[in-house]
């Protein structure tokens, strides 16, 4: 019994060590992007990526493309996430659905707050429909990557057999990963835009889930 225990704490231990790491990684290359990118105009990268985008773009591409970009909007997020929540609801899972909701409502604000703070401007010409709100952060990228963390987190804690866990999750993100990409394709965001939305949503995921896991353990210690 010792010796699993012991196993126990040196798993969670391992796993906190690699969020950690991932974090502060995460961190560090949203710093780098914020000030090269941003702050110091550096467009070389944006510039190639956009390049190379351009160069392969045709009309089934640019479709697909827009197809996925509806995914990380508003338009479909908001439905969706009242689906999801009023779901949890309906099946008793009230801290759940309060603790999605918090994660959700919170990144949104951040994304928010940091557009105001960098006020980047959009590329110019479009493939789609101008939009008028600033470029950096992606909110497209973050909301998709939230979203999706969100469903694979409701998917590991099912009984599901490990297989589907691990493959529903790999889905996922590279769902967010395609829809990030789009904003690309349309020319509506950089590539640093999006990579810096990918960074955001990598820590407030493990942040949030963090913090939730500290409330939800202290609560039942208190129960």
């Amino acid at each position: 019994m010792n010796k699993r225990i012991q196993w126990l704490l040196q798993q969670a231990s391992l796993k906190l060590l690699v969020l950690a790491a991932l974090f502060l990684l995460a961190l560090f290359l949203f710093a780098y992007i914020a000030h090269e990118a941003v702050l110091e105009q550096e467009d070389v990268f944006d510039a190639q990526v956009h390049q190379f985008f351009m160069q392969h773009a045709t009309p089934a591409i640019t479709g697909v493309a827009q197809d996925l970009t509806f995914l990380g909007s508003n338009l479909f997020l908001l439905p969706a996430y009242i689906l999801l929540i009023g779901t949890l609801i309906i099946f008793q899972k009230k801290r759940t659905a309060l603790d999605i909701s918090t994660v959700a409502l919170s990144s949104f604000l951040m994304m928010q707050a940091l557009k105001q703070i960098f006020q980047r401007q959009r590329p110019e010409l479009p493939i789609i429909k101008a939009i008028h709100t600033y470029s950096f952060p992606s909110g497209h990228s973050l909301s998709a990557f939230i979203f999706c963390s969100i469903l694979a987190y409701l998917v590991w804690k099912s009984n599901w057999h490990i297989v589907w866990k691990w493959l529903y999750t790999i889905l996922l993100l590279l769902l967010a990963v395609a829809i990030g990409i789009s904003r690309i394709v349309l020319n509506v965001h950089f590539a640093t835009d999006v990579i810096a939305g990918f960074c955001l949503g990598i820590m407030w995921v493990i942040l949030s889930f963090w913090i939730i896991q500290k409330i939800n353990r202290r609560r039942s210690l208190q129960q």
